[in-house]
């Protein structure tokens, strides 16, 4: 396996913007990112470093694939019953490759493919996709409307809408009866030019934020929580999920302040800052965040001591909340206090949590020459890269922060 390689993720997620799969991909610096078996076995090595249960839980994992790599072997590393095997461009669909496509989906393996399947020659494989991906930006205009039309022959497919950069192309497109959506949108969507009052239980982390962070009596805190019962629930949850890995149930906030210490509760209050956005793209762009915060720390934890992970997971997580509180970020940082450097990688991308930051960043804009360039400058390995980026995406699963 290229040393080189990084792994790279987008986002699906529904109407609702629940998300419900990544596309995985393969991207190297010299330029062999569509080289679709080392693509599968590079995810394929990662999972194994990882354990054998399936680390993303319920959502599925679409990955490109190539005609030559579905007749190998190499089609049936990956689990049945969460891959997508994503074809990219029309092939020659040989008797031969449409025996091993049936073969494969006997199995549970799920196929999406690319809009040319509407064209004549392609017709005949159509019934064999799961998903059909179409480019967002094309089918609002006008006269690519009646492309949809024909997509919706198969009955069975749904419609996957790429490229969903904005909240118009997003919503142009559901309207037109898309299935799924795939973009930036779900990543980073825009914000508002001005700063938006915060909402109640946003305030009250902030409150127990600053609490923390000046050392105030547990008491204090306690009553902070007090205010709101769901944000004490929510917290205890997360505490003690798999996540968390404690081997006693917390009961209380007392007993939380007594396992981690103030200090280390600043990263739970991030989380909860996150989850209390009412953004209408809030169920995507919080797990995109957690996601953040965690794969931050865990690079930071190579090279690292326990304090400045901590200060990792916070530069993570709020490195969205310009999205997801719908202000300008430094209208944000004038509220939320937060340490020099954390401030200095959110506003500028600079100082030590910087180039980690902008690391994670690139893996969700498939920027190979900016992993490979930050990676270096961390004395990072891609191996040490992608399996962090897996086991950030694993452990926002175990959290529960769906349900």
């Amino acid at each position: 396996m290229d040393t080189n390689a990084f792994l790279a993720r987008q986002p699906i997620a529904d109407a609702r913007h629940q998300l419900v799969a990544y596309e995985l991909l393969f991207v190297d610096p010299n330029g062999i990112g569509d080289d679709a078996s080392a693509g599968v076995a590079l995810i394929d090595d990662i999972l194994c470093d990882l354990g054998a249960e399936w680390p993303l839980k319920s959502k599925l994992a679409f990955t490109n694939m190539d005609g030559a790599t579905l007749l190998s072997d190499v089609a049936t590393l990956l689990p049945a019953d969460k891959t997508v095997y994503e074809i990219l461009e029309p092939m020659h669909f040989s008797a031969e490759l449409i025996g091993r496509i049936q073969t494969l989906k006997q199995q549970g393996y799920r196929f999406a493919f690319k809009d040319f399947v509407i064209a004549a020659e392609f017709e005949a494989i159509q019934p064999l996709a799961n998903y059909i991906k179409v480019d967002g930006n094309s089918i609002v205009r006008s006269e690519s409307k009646g492309l949809l039309h024909k997509l919706k022959k198969n009955p069975s497919a749904k419609l996957i809408a790429e490229n969903i950069d904005t909240p118009v192309a997003f919503r142009q497109c559901k309207e037109i009866g898309f299935d799924y959506f795939q973009g930036y949108y779900f990543t980073k969507p825009a914000t508002a030019s001005g700063s938006k009052p915060l909402n109640p239980t946003q305030a009250t982390v902030v409150e127990l934020m600053d609490k923390v962070r000046t050392g105030a009596d547990i008491r204090k805190i306690e009553d902070l929580f007090k205010r709101d019962v769901a944000l004490t629930f929510k917290l205890l949850r997360y505490i003690n999920s798999a996540g968390f890995g404690l081997n006693v149930e917390v009961q209380s906030i007392r007993h939380a302040v007594s396992i981690l210490g103030l200090q280390p509760l600043n990263r739970w209050l991030s989380l909860l800052l996150a989850t209390a956005s009412t953004n209408p793209t809030a169920p995507a762009l919080t797990r995109t965040a957690i996601s953040r915060g965690r794969f931050c720390e865990l690079l930071g934890s190579y090279h690292m001591g326990r304090e400045e992970q901590d200060n990792l997971f916070i530069t993570g997580v709020f490195s969205l909340l310009d999205a997801m509180m719908e202000a300008p970020m430094e209208s944000i940082l004038d509220r939320v206090i937060i340490p020099e450097p954390v401030a200095e990688a959110l506003l500028n991308r600079k100082g030590p949590y910087g180039p980690i930051l902008a690391l994670v960043e690139a893996s969700e804009t498939r920027d190979a020459a900016q992993m490979t360039k930050q990676a270096e400058q961390l004395i990072l390995s891609s191996q040490q890269v992608n399996t962090a980026h897996l086991q950030a995406l694993a452990w926002v699963e175990q959290l529960g922060i769906d349900s």
